[in-house]
C-alpha cells in the first residue's frame, strides 16, 4: 500500500481537540470540508500528488458532522465515514475509534482454532423483533448453550434505508445506523467474547449498492474493463487500484482492529476481477494478518466461493492467497438435491448418494469433473486443504433467500428429514455454520427485501428479482422485495424451540454439537461401495473409531452394510428412529459386514469398543 498519507481514510478526532481528515479524489481539482454541526465552518483540504484530499480541522470532535464540498459544488457524505445517523444521504458523524475499542477492552478472549469453530449466521434486523445490535446480545447465552462459538453476522455497512440483507451497502466504514450505529456493533462484539462467542463479520468487496453510491464521482474506484452481476467491477489491478486497495484493505482493519471483530467473511470473492501479479486478497490477507498478530491475536478470513479452488486457502508460499477458509456449496447442494429431489438449477449436478460420498472425502463434489449445469468442467481437488478449511452447511442467507418463497428447509421437509440434513452436515469433518433458527426449524421465510428511495431502482429489483428464478421453473410472483411486509415476515421467533417438534429438533442439534466436540478429527473414510441410497463412514483409527450411517430411503428397510471388524456401542441416532419398532440395535459386532435395519431418513452413530 502507499504510505504518502499521513493519516487513514474518513475523520480521525486527535488529542489535541482537532480532526484529521482525509479522501481519496483525484478526480478532483478542489474538495473542502463543511461542519454542519455544531456550528459551521468550510476548509479547503490540501492535495498530494495522486489526488488524496487531506487536513486538520481545529474545534472538531467526536459527534461533529459534516460533508465533502466538491470542486465548490456538489456535496457528499464522507466515502470512509464511520456513521451516518440520517442514512446514506444525510452527513456524516465523526466517531472516535478508540473509545469503540475500549468499549471491548482486554477480555481475555481468544478465537478459537478453525476445528472447533460453529458458525451461528444473522441478519440483525431479523434475528429479534427489535432487530437490533443491542437485541441481539440478548440472545447470545441460548446460542452458548446450543454449542455455537461463533457468530457470523451478515453485512452492517451503512445501506439505504432500514431494511435491506446488507449487500446493498455504500458506506462501508459506516456501522448501519438503523440497528444501533458504532457503540451499539462495538458492544455486540464485546458481549459476543464475554460469552466465549467470536464475532465474524460479513464484508462486501466485490461490489458497492446503486443507492448513496458515492465513490464514482470521486475517482477510478471501479473499472471498466470487466464487467459483473452489479456493473462495472471495483479496480483492483487497473490505473489508480493501489489507493483503492487501500481503502478496502483500511475497511478490514478497522474491523478487525477498532472493533475487535476476529475475522471477516468476505463476499463472493469469485466476483472480485484482478489478474495483477500480487492479487488484492494475497494483500488483505497478509495486511490483516501482520497488523492482528502485532496485537497478539488471531483473525480468521473466510471467503466465499463457489470455484473450488483450493489456491484460497493455500499459503503465499506455494502459490496461494492466503486465506485461512473458503465456504464449499458442494455439501448443501448435494443434502438438498437428495432430501427434497429438487433438480433445477444448479441442483442439477447433485441428487446422489455418489455426490455425498464425494463431498465427505474430498470436501467437494466436483473437482475438475464435467458440470452438466455448467456445461463445462468445475472446480479443482482440493489435494492438501485441511477439513476445518472448508465451511459447510445445510441452509444459509443465500440459499433460502435465493428461492422465490424463501422457504428454509422446515417448509420442505418432515421431521426425519430434518434431522439427517442436520447429521450430514454437523458429523462431517468440516466447519459448519447454522443459519438462523435453523436449530430448532424456523417457520419464517428469509425473503429479498429492500427499502431504497429512488423508484426506478426499486421498479429495477422488482424486474431482476423475478428473472433470477427462471432457471428454477418456480410458478407465481415473488413476493415484493420494498414492501414492508415482506421484511415483517422474516422475523424469526426462538420461543418456537421451546414447544412442540420444535422442542424436539432444538435438542438433537445440542446434542449434534456434543457429539461433534467429541469426534476424532482424524481423515474420513466412506465405506460405500455401490450406489446405495445410504453412505456408511468412519472417523478416527483404533478405538477411537467412530462409525456413521446415514439412510437416505423414504421407506423403512435393510441392507448389507460394510462395517469394519469389531463391536461398537450405539451413542447417537435420531429421534424419529428412535420411534419407530425397527431402530438401530444398541450394539454392532462386525465381521467386515452385516445386515441392518435401516429406518427411513435417519442416521446413527456408534464408538468401537
Amino acid at each position: 500500500m502507499t504510505e504518502e498519507r499521513t493519516g487513514r481514510l474518513g475523520a480521525t478526532p486527535l488529542p489535541s481537540g482537532e480532526c484529521r481528515f482525509v479522501v481519496w479524489a483525484p478526480w478532483r481539482e478542489k474538495v473542502e470540508v463543511r461542519i454542519t454541526s455544531p456550528g459551521e465552518k468550510v476548509v479547503t483540504l490540501r492535495s498530494d500528488a495522486r489526488g488524496t484530499f487531506e487536513g486538520v480541522v481545529k474545534g472538531v470532535g467526536p459527534g461533529a458532522r459534516y460533508l465533502f464540498r466538491l470542486d465548490g459544488g456538489r456535496e457528499i457524505p464522507d466515502p470512509a465515514s464511520r456513521f451516518q445517523p440520517l442514512g446514506v444521504h444525510g452527513p456524516s458523524e465523526v466517531v472516535d475509534l478508540g473509545a469503540l475499542a475500549a468499549i471491548r477492552g482486554d477480555r481475555g478472549f481468544a478465537c478459537p482454532p478453525l476445528a472447533d469453530l460453529v458458525f451461528y449466521e444473522i441478519h440483525v434486523g431479523t434475528f429479534t423483533r427489535a432487530g437490533t445490535f443491542e437485541a441481539a446480545m440478548a440472545e447470545l447465552p441460548r446460542l452458548a448453550a446450543l454449542g455455537v462459538n461463533a457468530l457470523e453476522i451478515m453485512p452492517v455497512a451503512q445501506f439505504p434505508g432500514g431494511r435491506n440483507w446488507g449487500y446493498d451497502g455504500v458506506f462501508l466504514f459506516a456501522a448501519q445506523d438503523s440497528y444501533g450505529g458504532p457503540e451499539g456493533l462495538a458492544r455486540l462484539v464485546a458481549a459476543c467474547h464475554d460469552h466465549g462467542i467470536a464475532a465474524f463479520l460479513d464484508v462486501v468487496y466485490n461490489h458497492l449498492g446503486p443507492e448513496g453510491n458515492v465513490l464514482h464521482e470521486l475517482g477510478p474506484y471501479f473499472t471498466s474493463v470487466y464487467h459483473t452481476p452489479w456493473g462495472s467491477a471495483i479496480n483492483l489491478d487497473d490505473r489508480g487500484c493501489d489507493e483503492v486497495r487501500r481503502f478496502f484493505i483500511e475497511n478490514a482493519l478497522q474491523w478487525t482492529m477498532d472493533y475487535g471483530f476476529d475475522g471477516l467473511r468476505l463476499d463472493a470473492v469469485h466476483a472480485l476481477c484482478d489478474r495483477s501479479a500480487s492479487p488484492f486478497l494475497e494483500e488483505l490477507a497478509r495486511e490483516v494478518k501482520d497488523r492482528t498478530r502485532e496485537s497478539g491475536r488471531t483473525v480468521h478470513l473466510v471467503a466465499e466461493s463457489d470455484l473450488n479452488d483450493p489456491r484460497l486457502v493455500t499459503p503465499p508460499s506455494r502459490g496461494g492467497l492466503g486465506l485461512d477458509a473458503m465456504w464449499s456449496d458442494d455439501l448443501h447442494h448435494t443434502i438438498h438435491a437428495l432430501l427434497t429431489g429438487e433438480t433445477n438449477g444448479y441442483y442439477e449436478d447433485f441428487g446422489r448418494v455418489e455426490h455425498l460420498a464425494r463431498a465427505w472425502e474430498r470436501g467437494a463434489t466436483y473437482g475438475g469433473e464435467h458440470s452438466a449445469f455448467r456445461g463445462r468442467r468445475h472446480g479443482r481437488p482440493l489435494l492438501g486443504v485441511s477439513p476445518e478449511r472448508l465451511v459447510v452447511c445445510t441452509q444459509n442467507h443465500d440459499q433460502v433467500g435465493n428461492r422465490m418463497l424463501g422457504e428454509r428447509l422446515t417448509g420442505l421437509l418432515d421431521a426425519a428429514s430434518l434431522e439427517l440434513a442436520a447429521a450430514v452436515a454437523l458429523l462431517s469433518p468440516f466447519t459448519p455454520l447454522l443459519f438462523m433458527g435453523e436449530e430448532y426449524g424456523e417457520t419464517a421465510p428469509f425473503l429479498y427485501f429492500t427499502s431504497h428511495g429512488d423508484e426506478e431502482l426499486v421498479r429495477a429489483v422488482r424486474k431482476g428479482r423475478k428473472a433470477e428464478f427462471e432457471t428454477f421453473s418456480w410458478k407465481g410472483e415473488p413476493p415484493d422485495p420494498q414492501s414492508p411486509e415482506t421484511y415483517r415476515r422474516c422475523v424469526i421467533d426462538p420461543d418456537k424451540r421451546k414447544r412442540g417438534h420444535h422442542l424436539s429438533l432444538h435438542d438433537l442439534y445440542t446434542r449434534l454439537l456434543a457429539a461433534r466436540r467429541g469426534l476424532p478429527r482424524a481423515p474420513v473414510t466412506v465405506l460405500n461401495s455401490e450406489e446405495p441410497r445410504w453412505m456408511v463412514a468412519t472417523r478416527g483409527e483404533g478405538e477411537e473409531t467412530h462409525l456413521l450411517l446415514f439412510a437416505f430411503e423414504e421407506a423403512d428397510g435393510s441392507a448389507t452394510l460394510p462395517i469394519p471388524d469389531g463391536s461398537y456401542r450405539l451413542v447417537l441416532d435420531a429421534p424419529s428412529a428412535r420411534a419407530r419398532e425397527r431402530g438401530y440395535p444398541e450394539t454392532l459386532t462386525s465381521g467386515g459386514s452385516l445386515d441392518l435395519p435401516l429406518p427411513a431418513r435417519s442416521f446413527a452413530v456408534y464408538r468401537r469398543g
